[in-house]
């Protein structure tokens, strides 16, 4: 074996020089990939498959080895998706979609479909914080007649990477750096943005990522997608492309960053607790599914490739079709049992619902199996009861870890005599569950579709479709995450990245972090060439996207006709005025918000008619994010209190700085005029500006009730945040 030394040198850019960062010296045989018995890897960046757009194929060892491993790396916790919340439910259709897919559960509008449906957080542990900056899982369990249908998905439309042999990369990048198991729950440090800085088909993702969609107000309020492209058949066998949505009722919000930062010290169970808070209190969340349907014949009809998982449909395109309802109306009796134990597999669908050719689903098939033989014990996993199907289980299957049915007779296995042939295969005819007949006609390679090399252009389409806020806060995002990165040779080819997306957004984070944006021609792309191909002639592949902006990308557009389940605190101390309070506590519940009040001490307050209110929070327990809005209300001494009170005053400071409505009786004028925000604003409190920042002040209660509810229904007041800049 040669000893002959390799070195690798790391440099960065400081000032125009190049710095060296590192030298590695390595033995020659250490230099490449090898797979666990020592076979040197020569593409590590694709699966094989049959043709550039193809099916992957089972004899990919190497694929197979890098995902078990993987897999297996981590118990019993999941791997990722580890922290997570669930809920019982039903899903009921609104008109059959006999049309397109002979689904039954999408055919019979006269069913309730129970459901089953799992929230998480992607990076972090069961022990980390609900209001990391992440993606979060959506995953329903559909219990239908035909076996049980897994929706498995995000809240976000694409993913990071395209070809699932990627995944493990991915994921370690982003977990706890090995050598010292941090930072936990998070994505600001080096390893991850090397990783990403590397992989410029990521720059799609990473944008929704940086967005205010990474930090959801809670999971009531959040949508869900399918990510992959799937397939719908019906019965004439006729096959169409199917996109999956799941649209809140309740509108699409978010949380501010800072306001994430301090839940998550305050209440690290925030999410977990909303949703269970929601259904006991009967508040029952719900979502409406849509989907986004192309013929077979539209398959290369647009200038993205539906099989591309980092790439979405505008919706200004393919209109999304809402054709049911989800309802969560239940909460587990038993964590452990139910939510811990769920087993969600993309594999797991029923006849009139199939695959495509998507590498990064293809690559899940294989894996979510995988992973739940070594997380829930064995293979009988879908023994647990919150995985049986609602139907019977008949096949031949036996024995294995954790087995809980009582096979009886001598026959298992097929076909037999003994046992009169059965359990026998089902005709089509007779539900049984067939693949669309695609034809496969290609090579064997490692290699990618030049429909699948296009990584700035959707990144260009989400950015240029957000508002001035949402544009600010992702400028913010990038710039405290590349700020945790310590190697500057990984900011600069960020940067290079992000001037590919939008020239402005480069600019922001390189003033915030005080170096220049690259100059150079390097393209990213290069980075991740495939092993056994020539580099992309990326100049000929500059795809003009068919919209410009895409309304329906940004959180700015959703729903804001609502303030139900809306958190509301009620300041007030021993003298509070009656009517102030009353009036505006009732105008709220009324129109379906939560209100709390909130006082000085706990246990109750005294009224100006000597009253006993009860209190639901005192100021040493409670904080201002966990809440939608604020009110003050009247009464001279009550107001005197509010205003001497520090704790009370931070609580409305830190309320405007994240932008929410105020509201306030004209008699506790004064309360306002002690906050830091009084001398952001102009003076007269009736002037129409002010009310639109959402901060209402009057003397008629009705008036402001009236309008402190259409301030809380626009969720916040995101124009003020940058003018009205304050410390809280």
């Amino acid at each position: 074996m040669t000893k002959r030394k390799a070195r690798i040198e790391n440099s960065q850019t400081v000032n125009g020089k190049s710095e060296k960062l590192r030298q590695f010296t390595v033995e020659e045989k250490d230099k490449f990939i090898t797979t666990n018995h020592g076979v040197r890897v020569n593409d590590d960046q694709n699966s094989l498959r049959a043709g550039e757009r193809g099916a992957t194929l089972l004899e990919d060892f190497i694929l197979r080895e890098k995902i078990t491993h993987f897999d297996h790396e981590r118990i019993p916790e999941r791997v990722v998706h580890a922290r997570g919340s669930g809920a019982h439910g039903i899903f009921k259709l609104y008109e059959s979609q006999s049309a397109i897919t002979k689904a039954g559960f999408l055919n019979d509008t006269s069913i309730e479909t129970p459901v089953f449906v799992r929230f998480s957080t992607v990076a972090g542990s069961r022990g980390s914080t609900d209001l990391a900056r992440d993606v979060r899982g959506f995953a329903v369990k559909f219990y239908t007649q035909e076996g049980n249908f897994d929706l498995v998905g995000n809240n976000m439309p694409v993913f990071f990477i395209q070809d699932a042999i990627k995944f493990p990369d991915l994921v370690h990048a982003v977990k706890p750096e090995p050598d010292n198991e941090m930072p936990q729950a998070a994505s600001a440090h080096d390893t991850f943005w090397d990783f990403i800085s590397l992989m410029p088909e990521s720059a799609h993702m990473i944008m929704w990522v940086m967005s205010d969609r990474a930090l959801p107000r809670s999971y009531r309020m959040m949508e869900g997608f399918g990510v992959h492209t799937f397939r719908f058949i019906n019965e004439k066998g006729e096959s169409s492309f199917v996109k999956f949505h799941w649209k809140p009722l309740l509108g699409v919000h978010a949380v501010a960053w800072d306001e994430a930062q301090t839940i998550s010290g305050k209440d690290p169970d925030f999410h977990r607790r909303d949703l269970w808070d929601a259904i006991e209190s009967g508040n029952y969340p719900e979502w409406e599914l849509g989907v986004q349907i192309v013929p077979d014949k539209d398959e290369f009809k647009y200038e993205f490739d539906l099989l591309d998982p980092t790439k979405l449909i505008p919706e200004e395109l393919v209109p999304v079709q809402r054709i049911g309802k989800m309802t969560l109306n239940r909460n587990p009796d038993n964590f452990f049992a139910e939510t811990e134990q769920a087993a969600f597999h993309v594999g797991h669908v029923v006849p009139g619902i199939d695959f495509t050719n998507d590498p990064l689903l293809q690559g899940r098939l294989f894996s979510y199996t995988d992973t739940q033989l070594i997380r829930l014990g064995g293979p009988n996993f879908q023994e647990i009861p919150i995985n049986r199907p609602v139907v019977d289980v008949r096949n031949n299957q036996r024995d294995g870890y954790m087995r809980q049915t009582i096979n009886r007779g001598k026959v298992s296995y097929h076909p037999n005599s003994l046992g009169g042939g059965f359990p026998m295969q089902a005709p089509a005819s007779e539900g049984g569950y067939t693949s669309y007949p695609e034809r496969v006609d290609a090579r064997k390679v490692r290699a990618r579709g030049r429909s699948f090399f296009d990584h700035f252009s959707q990144a260009r389409l989400f950015f240029n479709s957000q508002s001035t806020p949402e544009k600010n806060h992702i400028a913010d995002a990038l710039s405290f995450e590349l700020g945790k990165v310590r190697t500057v040779a990984i900011r600069e080819r960020m940067l290079r990245i992000l001037s590919m997306i939008d020239k402005g957004l480069a600019a922001d984070v390189a003033f915030a972090l005080r170096i220049h944006v690259p100059q150079d021609t390097e393209l990213p792309v290069n980075h991740s060439v495939p092993a056994d191909g020539e580099p992309a002639d990326f100049d000929s592949l500059t795809f003009e996207q068919t919209v410009s902006i895409s309304a329906a990308l940004s959180m700015s557009n959703t729903t804001k006709d609502s303030i139900k389940t809306r958190k509301v605190a009620l300041l007030a101390a021993d003298g509070v005025n009656d009517e102030s309070l009353e009036t505006v506590r009732q105008a709220l519940s009324a129109a379906g918000a939560t209100v709390e009040l909130i006082a000085p001490r706990l246990n109750y307050i005294l009224s100006q008619r000597d009253a006993q209110i009860a209190v639901d929070h005192s100021f040493l327990t409670a904080s201002s994010v966990f809440y939608d809005a604020v009110y003050v209300a009247g009464g001279t001494n009550s107001v005197a209190t509010i205003e001497a009170d520090a704790d009370a005053i931070h609580f409305l400071n830190e309320a405007f700085k994240h932008c929410k409505a105020i509201a306030a009786h004209q008699s506790a004028m004064q309360v306002l005029e002690a906050t830091y925000f009084a001398k952001k604003l102009p003076v007269d409190y009736e002037d129409q500006t002010v009310l639109r920042e959402g901060i209402v002040v009057g003397e008629d209660l009705a008036a402001v009730a009236e309008k402190f509810v259409l301030a809380i229904s626009q969720h916040r007041f995101w124009e003020r945040e940058k003018p009205r800049k304050i410390p809280a």
